[in-house]
């Protein structure tokens, strides 16, 4: 294989980019083709032309359609990007039209979305019509990495993920409780608090790698010389509470987050004893961002006390 043309790849137009990541979705050059209203001769002469450029295949050609090849998998997953980028370049300038003037990418945990944000980005919408706010959800340590890679604007994590380079000050406080179904025996003393280390025996649900309360579980176990049971591991709350419904395990999730759930779902929640389930969460934004459409949101999003009395933490 020759080495990659990069100054020929960087001529090649959106739609030949396009059309090599739907015939990834697609599996067949036919079916991306009519997704991108080409014509099939047109269709492989563009593919054709895109691998020669990047300087070997991108799909392996099969009489029942086309299997992406390593540079292919290497090829869509930028190119992805390319377009969704485009894509948003397309849509800021039209609301520039629109009269909106500048849009604020969030990117915020699940804990913070699920408890806090949707009214208050409600009132901010209200507010300041001129401003729109982009909302990405991840777990706290992918909404640093987020902030710090320049992918996000503002970041809203669980305090935990490496803060060095950021001006960070205090969002919302929460709470974690254990949730349990109605028919295990620690629901039995749902008011008394139970120490962590004496549920270790349990099995567990929980969210993703890189989610706060996991890595707060982990930690706890291994400060207490125990494996953590880990059973299953899903994308959003409700998920962890209906695994926990079917008595797959237990799991530990924030109070507010988990009190609509665990009613609807006659779930019990019991408080945790240990100091760690009691959480900060922080609003961040890298530390030489001064944009006045950055600092509006953050100013509004911040917890009301602090901004009478706390100063913000500056960069480590």
């Amino acid at each position: 294989m020759s080495r990659p043309a990069s100054l020929n790849l960087a001529r090649y137009d959106l739609l030949s980019i396009r059309l090599a990541v739907t015939c990834a979705q697609q599996g067949s050059l036919s079916g991306a083709a009519r997704v991108c209203n080409l014509a099939l001769a047109a269709a492989s002469r563009r593919l054709r032309e895109l691998e020669e450029a990047v300087g070997g295949p991108l799909f392996e050609r099969h009489a029942r359609g086309m299997i992406v090849t390593a540079a292919g998998h290497a090829f869509v997953k930028h190119g992805l990007a390319v377009l969704q980028s485009v894509d948003r370049m397309g849509a800021e300038l039209h609301d520039l039209h629109q009269g909106i003037a500048r849009h604020v990418a969030l990117c915020a945990s699940t804990a913070a979305i699920s408890q806090f944000l949707p009214p208050l980005l409600a009132r901010f919408a209200a507010q300041s019509p001129q401003i729109r706010v982009d909302l990405e959800e991840q777990v706290s340590e992918t909404v640093a990495a987020r902030l710090r890679e320049g992918r996000a604007d503002v970041g809203i994590f669980v305090e935990g993920p490496d803060a060095s380079g950021f001006d960070t000050q205090l969002f919302r406080m929460d709470e974690l409780v254990l949730v349990l179904p109605r028919s295990h025996a620690l629901a039995a003393h749902a008011t008394r608090p139970a120490r962590f280390e004496d549920l270790l025996d349990e099995d567990w649900i929980s969210l993703h790698t890189g989610a706060a309360m996991l890595q707060r579980q982990q930690q706890a176990a291994v400060a207490a010389n125990r494996p953590l049971k880990l059973r299953f591991q899903v994308r959003s709350f409700d998920a962890v509470c209906h695994l926990v419904q079917s008595g797959l395990g237990v799991a530990i999730l924030p109070k507010a987050a988990a009190t609509p759930i665990a009613r609807a779902m006659k779930l019990v929640m019991r408080p945790l004893a240990d100091d760690w389930a009691r959480r900060r969460l922080l609003l961040a934004v890298r530390a030489e961002k001064h944009d006045p459409a950055v600092r509006a949101l953050v100013d509004f999003l911040a917890e009301p006390s602090q901004n009478a009395k706390a100063p913000r933490r500056k960069r480590q």
